[in-house]
């Protein structure tokens, strides 16, 4: 399969209402006729820097589980976060679960520090890349499109997912930023904001799917939307091919501190 198929699942969410929340949810991707679904950052909550009680364990919890059966009845892949309590910190973690199984998680890198983010959470230490109805994806969650050399690709991914809850009063470096991450790694990118209000900010939505050579294509408004896009994974080989940025790109190597 070199065209694998993509929901963007662009929703608001009720605060705190986990139950209310996946019913909204639920509706949104049983209607997703796609390879891949996806939904905001911590889109059963609202993004919390303190969740509390609503903070589900190591494993997602009830968020997981909801997931896991939708990914199971769809024969599709799901894919969002969910504030979970791991040992005796907090993790933004990020669930890519498909129809066989759990699939693989990935821990948020950079915290979000204006927000609070990184006072309350543990951040990640290693990059995710999971495979998919023949793609490769690096999972991302909000924050993290801003550093460029994590998402650097080395060859080893053809498109990124990025789920979001970002500020509409940051909505341009939201869109711009998907674009240089697309253009800067000859990849798809895939973007996934929530909509509406909660109790710090407004969100703008502005889903989208970039290619690889930075062109829009699909995107969404500011309401809630389900939106389809194709990745024509031959098209980007050969564009890798016939201009092959990737081969002039300077070497360099993570180093994790302490």
């Amino acid at each position: 399969m070199t065209k694998p198929t993509i929901a963007l699942c662009q929703t608001d969410m009720e605060w705190g209402a986990v139950e209310h929340n996946l019913r909204r949810a639920e509706r949104l991707v049983s209607s997703a006729a796609a390879d891949v679904a996806v939904l905001p950052e911590m889109f059963a909550t609202g993004f919390m820097t303190d969740p509390g009680p609503a903070a589900e364990p190591a494993d997602g919890g009830r968020i997981a589980a909801a997931m896991r059966r939708w990914a199971g009845d769809g024969d599709r892949a799901v894919v969002a976060t969910a504030a979970v309590r791991d040992g005796e910190g907090l993790r933004n973690r990020m669930f890519f679960v498909t129809p066989e199984g759990p699939g693989c998680s990935y821990d948020k890198r950079h915290l979000f520090r204006p927000g609070g983010e990184a006072a309350a959470y543990v951040a990640g230490s290693d990059r995710r890349v999971a495979e998919y109805a023949g793609c490769r994806f690096l999972l991302l969650v909000c924050y993290d499109l801003r550093f460029p050399v994590w998402s650097r690709c080395r060859g080893d991914y053809d498109a990124i997912l990025c789920c979001a809850s970002w500020s509409a009063r940051r909505r341009e470096v939201w869109r711009t930023l998907l674009r240089a991450r697309a253009i800067e790694n000859q990849c798809y990118v895939i973007g996934v904001n929530r909509t509406g209000s909660d109790p710090s900010t407004d969100y703008a939505g502005d889903s989208a799917v970039i290619d690889f050579m930075g062109r829009t294509v699909v995107e969404a408004g500011a309401g809630e939307e389900l939106l389809r896009a194709e990745l024509d994974l031959e098209a980007q080989r050969t564009f890798r091919r016939t201009f092959p940025a990737w081969m002039d790109a300077d070497p360099f190597r993570l180093v994790q501190e302490g």
